[in-house]
């Protein structure tokens, strides 16, 4: 079918089948149902008989004697290169693996081009195989947000938000807010991914995010920081310790304690390390760990103190496990929680909305 360019398991394999466009064409016989013309004239004469009223002729098409590629159609494709078998997208999908078959010729006959080699070991991408399948899943995840748009002009009261953060520092801040907006919103749904910075603007750029709740976050491109609010990095210790009770800790006082500081992998730290490079004084922390919840854990053993935003202890702040004291004078790390948005990609009611209250959030945590 084909000289054989690549292989399924060398690409990003998509997100998994699309709800949304499952609606749109239930399983079931594909000979008669489809979302444009009937595959079945090259002229693309006649409409569809259960999806006709949805889309007239394409002209254009029509003239060239060309099929209009269908939705179901790019839907097999992208369950197909998922599973990496023409029997296991049939299953997921629930249709015979003759109808993934025929849909698949259908895109091939529409590209002109083969798209799959099938061999013993499964199925193959050819080179335009792998130009479509690099698409196919962000043009199914843009079907379906639209779809969303659509029912929230019908005052629908459903929706989905994906939220990308980065670091568990930023995850401690967000679970809160979550919490209080299901509450007030019991039938939204959310999804939530806990990855590099980098990874999540990549996410929004791929259409795979909603919104992005970033602390030390890259300046690229195709990016915008809908809102930002500054936050400073206090010392975190347990409830009763020396010198917890003072109003502030000078770097000197602070390096003289057992400290528990993340990687130098992590912007913070590396912003840590630059603080007392600067001072002249020398970091040897006792404990290094990626983990927030080990620091947090090491703090309420009095094993050490470290240096979190409050925020992300406030729990433990208000339960009176620990307090956070700031560092003396202008001394200390600054930086700034970006809420981010796609520029070009309009926000969903409900991802609107959590928009709205995280912003609302923030402002009253950090109000004076």
């Amino acid at each position: 079918m084909g000289q054989m360019r690549g292989q399924l398991s060398g690409i990003s394999p998509p997100s998994p089948p699309h709800s949304r466009c499952r609606d749109l064409f239930p399983p079931g016989e594909e000979t008669s149902g489809g979302l444009l013309l009937h595959s079945d004239l090259p002229g693309g004469s006649i409409l569809s008989s259960r999806r006709g009223d949805m889309l007239a002729a394409n002209t254009g098409l029509a003239k060239q004697g060309l099929r209009p590629m269908q939705l179901r159609a790019l839907m097999y494709f992208d369950e197909l290169v998922r599973t990496n078998s023409m029997r296991a997208a049939a299953e997921n999908l629930n249709v015979a693996p003759t109808a993934v078959s025929r849909q698949i010729e259908n895109l091939e006959y529409y590209f002109g081009s083969p798209l799959v080699e099938r061999s013993s070991r499964g199925v193959k991408l050819t080179a335009a195989g792998e130009l479509l399948a690099a698409r196919a899943g962000k043009t199914l995840r843009e079907l379906d947000h639209v779809h969303q748009l659509i029912d929230d002009l019908k005052g629908l009261q459903r929706g989905r938000v994906t939220v990308y953060a980065n670091g568990a520092t930023v995850a401690n801040l967000l679970a809160p807010v979550l919490a209080q907006f299901s509450l007030k919103y019991p039938k939204l749904r959310f999804e939530v991914h806990i990855t590099s910075a980098r990874q999540a603007m990549e996410a929004l750029g791929a259409a795979e995010a909603d919104l992005v709740v970033s602390l030390f976050a890259p300046k690229l491109s195709g990016v915008k920081v809908r809102s930002r609010t500054r936050i400073s990095y206090d010392v975190i210790f347990p409830a009763g310790h020396a010198l917890a009770a003072q109003p502030e800790v000078s770097l000197k006082e602070l390096a003289g304690l057992p400290l528990a500081l993340p990687d130098k992998s992590f912007a913070a730290r590396q912003a840590f390390d630059t603080l007392f490079a600067d001072a002249g004084i020398e970091l040897d922390p006792v404990f290094i760990t990626s983990s927030l919840e080990m620091l947090k854990e090491l703090v309420l053993g009095h094993a050490a103190a470290t240096l979190l935003p409050a925020l992300s202890v406030a729990r433990e702040i208000r339960s009176g496990q620990m307090v956070a004291v700031p560092l003396s004078g202008k001394k200390g790390i600054h930086t700034q929680i970006d809420l981010c948005v796609a520029p070009d990609r309009q926000l969903s009611f409900a991802a609107s909305k959590l928009a709205d209250f995280i912003e609302r959030f923030m402002r009253e945590a950090t109000a004076g």
